[in-house]
């Protein structure tokens, strides 16, 4: 059986602007919305809340993404990303013991491979918000088209036009005509 995992996905340079620590494209990810437990969502500012509010978690840098892309895993990298996140959960989110952090990396690789239902190559991204005093995440996937979209191929972006008009206008006769 192939598993799948959201792994990072960089299209533009943004993600290096809008995050303090953005993730390294090709890194296997998560939610990440445990990394803002312990911090009031009100209270999140700038970069900070840029990553609350659509930040996918690398786990090799543990930088932010905002989009990760649906792709194959192999066991190996699977307990490769989970070992990574599980030492993250105990060295920095206070997990008791390795048992605890372990347990916690399992529970959120496993709901990053539930994300992943999708074939190879879906981007996903994602909104974290607070309703009702309840952190909320949505996930939306956007999927490649077979064909090209056609609608607009044959509408230039520009287009050069010609201009008669004087080197030096007469501004004061061309508000007359508007006024009249």
């Amino acid at each position: 059986m192939t598993r799948h995992l959201p792994r990072c996905l960089r299209l533009d340079p943004s993600d290096t602007v809008i995050f303090e620590q953005p993730a390294e494209p090709g890194e296997w990810a998560v939610p990440g919305g445990f990394e803002f437990w312990d911090t009031p969502p009100e209270t999140l500012a700038g970069k900070r809340r840029q990553a609350f509010r659509g930040g996918f978690l690398g786990l090799l840098s543990f930088g932010w993404s905002t989009l990760v892309e649906v792709a194959e895993v192999t066991e190996a990298e699977h307990a490769t990303a989970l070992a990574a996140l599980a030492r993250r959960i105990r060295t920095h989110h206070g997990a008791p013991d390795d048992a605890a952090a372990m347990a916690a990396a399992r529970e959120e690789l496993a709901f990053a491979e539930s994300l992943c239902d999708h074939p190879p190559g879906t981007v996903l991204a994602l909104s974290r918000r607070v309703e009702e005093g309840e952190v909320r995440e949505s996930f939306r996937t956007l999927h490649r088209r077979e064909a090209p979209h056609t609608q607009f191929t044959t509408l230039p972006v520009f287009s050069v036009v010609e201009d008669e008009a004087p080197e030096h206008p007469d501004l004061t006769a061309f508000a007359r005509r508007l006024k009249s």
